[in-house]
């Protein structure tokens, strides 16, 4: 046996035995990923994520997936020749739109994930919020000061939803399995309209309505970063408030960073912002004593 090949194996062995204590710590858990950003769309990464998610199932974890799916909805408007709208950052969807919203989100890309997820050996069902009354959804509605007219304006994104309420039953059915729950962030309101939802928020209000033990968001980032690029490996809701208020978080982080600390406030155990730009981020971030990502804490 060559000696790349015992220090190779080597290797092997000392991450499984620190992988061990977190296994056991971990055993009859759930966990909520919210799947998103370059994970989705590099091949080679999306097969890393469902290897990572089914180990965790095999291991006696319960992983719930929660989707995205923004750079596809865009997709296919601009092929039916139906313009993408925003108004700061948030897409304004009208029925037509919500339509392409919820074929999209409820059907290709969730069956993709389903697929991928059973192609590694995993048995993967696909939901959305609307399945079994999971999701109970109301319009969003965003008031915004009008400084040149002096008055506050509503601002009206039509079919976009927040979370009114969230019912468990279908998700610990198949988590009581050897299923793996994957979910589109879609919900229903009272009076029967599909809204699209946030998916960070789905996934934070998911992780605490299952008193999930930790609450994952895969991003385009190696985390929070200050403002001269280096990461913070952790983060409290004071220093948080800090980053806001001089700029560092701003952007696309400021609801990832909402939602992690609205999770942990909520009775998560823990929330972590972690780059899905890298192979096995899951794994590296559960099983190691490094981990990646940052964590956010109350």
């Amino acid at each position: 046996m060559s000696s790349n090949t015992e220090i190779s194996n080597l290797q092997v062995a000392t991450v499984l035995a620190e992988a061990l204590p977190y296994i056991q710590r971990y055993q009859g858990k759930t966990v909520v990923i919210k799947f998103g950003g370059n994970a989705m769309v590099d091949e080679t990464l999306k097969n890393s994520f469902a290897r990572d998610v089914v180990l965790l199932k095999a291991v006696g974890i319960n992983p719930v997936v929660v989707h995205g799916g923004g750079p596809q909805i865009s997709s296919l408007l601009a092929k039916i020749g139906k313009e993408s709208t925003f108004i700061d950052g948030m897409r304004v969807t009208d029925g037509e739109t919500m339509d392409v919203v919820e074929m999209v989100l409820g059907g290709l890309v969730n069956k993709e994930i389903v697929n991928l997820i059973n192609r590694q050996g995993g048995k993967a069902v696909g939901l959305s919020g609307k399945d079994g009354g999971l999701i109970r959804a109301r319009k969003l509605t965003v008031e915004k000061n009008d400084a040149l007219l002096q008055r506050n304006e509503i601002i009206d994104y039509g079919h976009v939803g927040t979370v009114e309420s969230i019912d468990p039953s279908i998700v610990n059915l198949l988590d009581s399995g050897s299923f793996i729950p994957v979910v589109a962030p879609v919900g229903v309101g009272s009076d029967g309209q599909t809204y699209n939802i946030n998916a960070d928020l789905v996934a934070g209000t998911l992780a605490i309505t299952l008193e999930a033990e930790k609450l994952f968001l895969l991003t385009n980032t190696p985390g929070v970063n200050s403002k001269q690029g280096e990461l913070y490996a952790e983060l409290d809701g004071t220093q948080i408030a800090a980053l806001i208020d001089d700029g560092t978080i701003a952007g696309g982080m400021l609801p990832k960073v909402d939602c992690a600390l609205d999770a942990v406030k909520g009775g998560v155990g823990t929330a972590l912002i972690i780059d899905g730009r890298i192979n096995h981020a899951l794994m590296l971030e559960m099983f190691t004593d490094a981990g990646v990502g940052t964590q956010i804490k109350v």
